[in-house]
């Protein structure tokens, strides 16, 4: 079966004089030609996702290329079957990657143009994973890594990106005289992170070039040592990465079973991203919680249609109640 849509995943960092109003343009210019995705453009440069056909995808290129700012741009390209994204969004904003550190230690002194970690090609990556000496460290969200990681990579004790520094902090003497080299899902968090811990004192930083959406697609490596699946920010959730041996990591929310199913909790204002089969997510009215589950406003409930009596009764099933209406 052809694969007639493709995926663009793309980042560059490159100071970008009026920013806002280039960010409207480039929207109008993606609108006018059908493009749908997500891009980011900031002072300190551009990071994108967009989907479209063959001659939408290649006049979207063109275009971006056309830009002396961009016209080294490098397109990290896959073929699907149907569209990433549903809409077309440009938004600007003061940085495309945000470390989240204190007013005190602005991150915007890092420029991944001046300081950041080496880069590593997939083959010499791959040799970082096998090096008993080396601590490899994935820069991503914990959901992210739940679904999928390098194999022995480690896993920060964190929710989400931002809380990354204040962890490496944390757990400097683990790993500050060692070699460390980090990953993420395309690179463009790693430019300015590994930036970061070169500027904390790491004498030895490196960083998967090309983050890990290159790593699958690397001929000679073909994804191996990577376990289980690559989660991505549009309605795909989730891609291959090892063609060699894969294997699944993802675990049931709540059974503990293999499971690479992500859905978002039923209640809006916990929004957590959970790994559940659809059984589960009927049976747990997919709420990732008790308080979640008989929460009023879980979206579960109305989305299939529940009358009071059935969602209470779907609680009682797994010896749970559903408060009374005041």
């Amino acid at each position: 079966m052809s694969k007639d849509i493709r995926v663009l995943l793309y980042y560059k960092y490159v100071p970008i004089e009026n920013a806002k109003e280039y960010a409207a343009e480039h929207l109008a210019f993606c609108k006018s030609i059908g493009l749908k995705g997500r891009i980011l453009i900031a002072d300190e440069g551009i990071n994108g996702t967009v989907s479209g056909d063959y001659e939408t995808t290649q006049k979207y290129m063109d275009y971006v290329h056309a830009n002396p700012l961009f016209s080294d741009l490098w397109f990290k390209i896959d073929e699907e079957n149907e569209q990433a994204f549903k809409k077309m969004f440009v938004r600007y904003k003061k940085e495309i990657v945000h470390l989240g550190l204190e007013d005190n230690d602005f991150d915007s002194d890092i420029d991944p143009l001046v300081t950041t970690g080496a880069y590593l090609s997939p083959k010499e990556f791959k040799e970082a994973l096998l090096d008993e000496d080396t601590v490899v460290l994935d820069t991503r969200n914990d959901y992210e890594y739940d679904l999928g990681h390098f194999r022995g990579a480690i896993r920060p004790d964190i929710r989400n990106f931002r809380e990354l520094p204040q962890w490496v902090r944390d757990n400097k003497e683990k790993f500050m005289d060692k070699r460390v080299v980090v990953y993420c899902t395309g690179g463009v968090r790693c430019e300015k992170f590994s930036g970061w811990m070169v500027r904390e004192g790491y004498k030895d930083v490196g960083q998967l070039h090309g983050g890990i959406a290159t790593y699958g697609k690397d001929p000679e490596v073909r994804g191996e040592l990577w376990d289980g699946k690559m989660y991505v920010f549009d309605e795909r959730i989730a891609v291959d990465v090892n063609h060699v041996d894969p294997v699944v990591v993802g675990k049931d929310w709540f059974d503990g079973t293999p499971c690479e199913r992500y859905v978002n909790c039923g209640n809006p204002f916990c929004n957590r991203r959970t790994l559940m089969s659809e059984e589960n997510e009927h049976k747990y009215v997919r709420g990732c919680s008790a308080e979640c589950r008989a929460h009023e406003r879980n979206r579960y409930i109305t989305e299939n249609g529940l009358t009071r009596q059935e969602w209470a009764e779907r609680l009682e099933a797994i010896g749970e109640e559903l408060p009374a209406l005041v």
